[in-house]
Order: structure tokens, then sequence, then C-alpha cells
């Protein structure tokens, strides 16, 4: 009798290797510096002084003391960017939540319902692409006293939404003519469960990806609402350190340690989520994966008839003729009579 051994189950690691594409290295670099960021955030400010300490000196460079400098009013630049990280990634984490939330109604449930349900939320989607983002999220956020973190991440995360709304919306309505769908509708499942159970686990990756480009467009909004005196009033963000920087003059008085670590903080985050999204993006479309290698194959071929094009004029060039070889045998010569 044969033995058949039963096949080892599948480890996690291996699962994510199946998912994920080989050697993405997208994928690692924009994890470890979302993370490395993340942890910063997470740790920092038990390690530092109070943000809102001024008895510093003022616009000190950087020094052991203070690794980063001082502000113009003596606050620990360090400090300010520990305590700044966490408000930064509340508000965009906030923003993630709430344009997530918004594309899922406004797309997968009415991609998968139809009818005048799918028409009344599209026009709602409609009008909200048609009405530009920027401008009302400044007229909105200045006309809004006391604007919290949280008011700030309503007001960016309800006018982002439309665009990943579109998308989920047409996924949802190709799925919704699989045959798994169609049986599930027959057994006589409620639509709920079968938007939660048949059709939004397989539009993870994309809901992944719209998530984390939520996310970065509400760390940038806030960043640019911040910069122009409409962020948050009272909390510390990097968005908000900018604006404390452009308004002491950092710029003009040479105090780069004042703007340049928010912003470049700012810039790594937005980098990190943006690879992190690349790699999704590899996953809902595997094609995606192969163009790279298609690419250098492309230009491998190139240049490999570059060089055998000029092999080939090498070798043809013609050479000096020898006396042996223009020697003519009299006896092949035809004689000619006059």
């Amino acid at each position: 009798m044969a033995d058949t051994a039963r096949p080892a189950p599948r480890s996690a690691l291996s699962a994510l290797a199946l998912v994920f594409p080989r050697h993405s290295s997208k994928f690692l670099v924009g994890i470890a510096l979302t993370g490395a960021i993340v942890l910063f955030a997470l740790v920092a400010p038990f390690f530092v002084q109070d943000p809102r300490f001024s008895g510093n000196p003022a616009l000190a460079a950087p020094s052991a003391d203070h690794l980063l400098g001082t502000t113009s009013l003596g606050y620990d630049v360090l400090a300010q960017l520990a305590h700044g990280a966490r408000g930064s990634l509340l508000v965009g984490l906030l923003v993630g939540v709430i344009a997530l939330l918004l594309s899922i109604i406004f797309g997968i449930v009415s991609g998968y319902l139809g009818g005048w349900t799918d028409e009344f939320l599209s026009l709602i989607t409609n009008v909200m692409l048609v009405i530009p983002g920027l401008p009302l999220v400044i007229v909105l956020s200045s006309y809004i006293p006391g604007r919290s973190i949280l008011l700030v991440a309503l007001v960016l995360g309800v006018t982002s939404w439309a665009g990943s709304a579109v998308v989920l919306r047409s996924q949802a309505r190709s799925l919704r003519t699989r045959d798994y769908v169609a049986a599930a509708r027959v057994a006589g499942e409620r639509p709920g469960r079968i938007i939660g159970v048949e059709i939004l686990p397989n539009l993870l990756p994309l809901v992944a990806a719209q998530f984390l480009f939520a996310v970065v467009l509400g760390i940038l909004g806030e960043a640019g609402l911040s910069y122009l005196g409409l962020g948050p009033t009272g909390s510390i963000t990097w968005g908000t350190m900018l604006n404390d920087a452009q308004a002491g003059a950092a710029l003009t008085r040479g105090a780069w340690w004042w703007f340049v670590p928010p912003g470049l903080l700012i810039a790594l985050l937005g980098a990190g989520l943006s690879l992190v999204n690349f790699a999704i993006d590899e996953i809902i479309n595997p094609k995606l994966r192969s163009v790279p290698a298609a690419t250098r194959q492309a230009r491998k071929a190139r240049g490999g008839r570059r060089r055998l094009g000029a092999t080939e004029e090498t070798g043809s060039a013609p050479s000096a003729a020898t006396p042996s070889d223009t020697r003519v045998d009299a006896a092949e010569t035809p004689k000619v009579e006059v």
C-alpha cells in the first residue's frame, strides 16, 4: 500500500510570500520607512521634554543639550517633532477611516444594489468629484472656530472619498455578476451579508490601497492647512511646526533646524506609504510585476541588436586587394579577335 503523506500546513510567512511579489523592494522600503516613523511617534515622546517648555535658549543651534535646536520661543524642536508625529499620524488615520467608510457606502454598496439607490449615491459622488477639494477644505476650515484635530480630520475625510468610491463601485458592479454572488442571492442571503462576506473580502487589496492613499492625503492636507494657519488650534503637528517656523521667519534667520525636520518626516512618511501602496497595486494587478523585467529585456534586446549591427559593419568592410587576388590566368582570359 502506497504511503501517502499529508502536505504540511502553510505558515504565515509562506502565505505572505504567495501574496506579495517576490523580492518586492517597494514593500520592504515602504514598510521600513513607515515603521520607523510610527515607532518614533510612539516611543520618542517619553524621552523628550515638554514641547511647550520655553525655558530653553531661543533659536539655539543643534547641540548635545538640544539635538535639533530650539525655536524662537525656546521650545525644543525634537520634543515638538516627537509630539507632532502623534498628531499628524492621528489626523492621517482618522482621515483614512472616514474616507474609507464613505467610499464603501457610496462605492461598494451603490455598485451592488444598483437601481435608484445606485443612481442617487452616484449623483452625490459625481457632485463631490466636481467640487474642487482644496478650496472647499479652506472655506470650511476658515469658517469653523476652535478647530480640533478631530474636526480637521472630519473636514479632510468628507472631501477626499469620491475618487475611491468610483473605483470601488466599478469593481463591485463587476463582482455582483459572479456565480458565487448569484448563488448567495438565490440562497436567500441578505444584501448586507453578501456585501460583507462575498464581495468585500475580494476587494481587500483595493480597499487597503485606497485607505493608504487617504492617509497620505490626510497628512499632506493637514500640513497644508496648518501652514496656511487653518490647522488644528492648540495642538502640535508637523504642519503647525511649519506654520510656526514660517511665522518666526526661520528661513531668513537661518534656523534651518526649525523647518527641515518636520518637512523631511512628512516627505519620508508620504514616500513610505506610497511605496507600500505601489506594492499593493502589484498584488491587485499582477501584470505590473512583469513590467520592470519586460523593460530590462527590451533594453537588452536593443543593446544586442546595436552590438550585432556594429559587428556586421566592421566585418563587411572591404579589405586591401593582394596581387595574388588580382592575378588572372591567361588561359582563362578570353581572346577577342578584331
